[in-house]
């Protein structure tokens, strides 16, 4: 694959790819804890020194979604002031820290609560990996690029469907948490080896010099001139989001944020659980859970690139319908066997691969100086989703509703995040979003001709 070239005709000397798949190692381990929670909750519902409940496994599942909340929101600010890099590395210490405390948790209150604080980590990690890989790609590629380092989510989610097919029942919850820890000491040396500062924070910074000896470096797209300093004061970056037009951009991205967390937490944590009571085999159900990954992975790397060629618009609102669609179908209980996996494969697509495709709509619409934060404010107010879909997942499942409204119920998030991301304004023009940092508006079709 291609990724961005200088302006200059120098040769670059190191590789944006490096930097890309950096993140996609980060990301990888934000997938596994999703997915691995997913896969252990039998095993939890089954300890019999905990005696948990459906709907008190639900709460303890939502806990690290309320860290990653507020981690998301701070973290994702902070990013912005203090550096890509810094935040990163922290962030996946203390995660993978966490994560192992989590495995030795004696008793249900203090699993909570190490969840709880291992999803404050976590939660700084998303939108700097998003962040940093816009910023080193090509402007026509950053969707594509997005989703390719995104699919890490994915993959992690693979990686814990096959480690739980494998070793769940020989090593319990326990085990399958503990390896969670395994970033602390092969992802956090690597990205203090290799991974660069963001040029666009360094300029911010008064930093210029070593902004353009990253960005001739990795040959990446020129700086804009550097701004000529006036008296008057900059807006912040919260204040410039939430107001005007761009604040009606972020509620509707908040909003298919919620949508688009809602699918991805709410199945990944409780679709074996609903496979099972669907008359599956738990192997029969964690396969389902692996084959929700792999349509994930598969879909969205074909859909960023349509993202990048019409805008992302259209494209993820069709992500959403789909999986709305497909939950339905699955629903009916009338499909058989292949036709689920199928419908299971589009899900995937439709449930993680929107959220993917959300994060690069919100990357690509908002400027370099204020990105970052954009995320954090979009990824943390979706874990509102994400809280209240574990949640009610273990309400859902206590109630024992039936298999129709079990799987159809998930459809609403689809059909109302459809509606929130073709109702996101158009940019009235280039200024408002490149003036400070030179970039090129996201190529949207739809959006560009809102304001014409």
């Amino acid at each position: 694959m291609t990724f961005p070239q200088s302006s200059s005709s120098a040769r670059p000397r190191k590789s944006p790819a490096v930097v890309i798949f950096l993140c996609f190692l980060a990301i990888v381990f934000d997938g596994y804890d999703l997915v691995v929670y997913g896969a252990i909750v039998p095993k939890l519902l089954a300890y019999e020194p905990w005696g948990l409940t459906p709907v008190e496994t639900g709460a303890i599942g939502s806990y690290a979604l309320a860290g990653m909340f507020i981690g998301a929101i701070l973290i994702g600010y902070l990013t912005d002031i203090v550096g890509r890099r810094k935040v990163m590395m922290v962030s996946i210490a203390a995660f993978s820290s966490l994560m192992l405390l989590t495995a030795w948790a004696p008793t249900p209150e203090l699993f909570g609560l190490f969840r709880f604080l291992a999803g404050l980590g976590l939660g700084g990690v998303i939108p700097t990996a998003i962040a940093l890989t816009v910023e080193f790609s090509k402007s026509n590629r950053r969707n594509f690029n997005n989703a390719l380092m995104f699919s890490g989510y994915a993959v992690g989610g693979i990686l814990a469907a096959l480690l739980a097919l494998a070793f769940l029942p020989s090593l319990g919850f326990q085990g399958m948490l503990a390896l969670g820890g395994i970033p602390l000491v092969t992802v956090v040396p690597l990205l203090f080896k290799y991974l660069p500062e963001s040029p666009a924070f360094l300029a911010a910074k008064g930093d210029r010099a070593n902004a353009e000896r990253i960005v001739a470096e990795y040959g990446l797209e020129l700086l804009p001139p550097a701004r000529v300093h006036t008296d008057a004061p900059e807006p912040g970056r919260f204040r410039t989001l939430l107001t005007g037009r761009l604040l009606g951009a972020m509620i509707l991205f908040c909003l298919a944020g919620i949508c688009g967390q809602t699918l991805v937490y709410g199945l990944n944590t409780w679709l074996p659980q609903l496979m099972i009571i669907a008359k599956y085999s738990l192997a029969s159900s964690l396969t389902f859970l692996l084959t929700v990954n792999i349509g994930a992975v598969v879909g969205v790397l074909v859909s960023s690139r349509l993202a990048d060629r019409f805008g992302p618009r259209r494209v993820t609102a069709v992500a959403f319908a789909s999986s709305g669609i497909a939950l339905v179908l699955m629903g009916t209980g009338i499909m058989p066997l292949v036709a689920m996996y199928a419908l299971v494969a589009v899900v995937g697509f439709g449930s993680v691969g929107a959220q993917i495709l959300v994060n690069g709509f919100v990357a690509t619409y908002f400027s370099g100086a204020t990105r970052a934060t954009a995320l954090g404010i979009t990824l943390g107010v979706g874990r509102i989703g994400a809280v209240l879909a574990i949640s009610g997942g273990g309400v859902l499942v206590a109630a024992a509703l039936g298999n129709f409204i079990n799987f159809s119920v998930w459809a609403i998030a689809a059909g109302i995040g459809v509606v929130a991301v073709l109702t996101v304004p158009g940019l009235p023009d280039a200024a408002t979003r490149g003036t400070t940092t030179g970039e090129t508006p996201a190529t949207d079709s739809t959006s560009n001709n809102t304001h014409h």
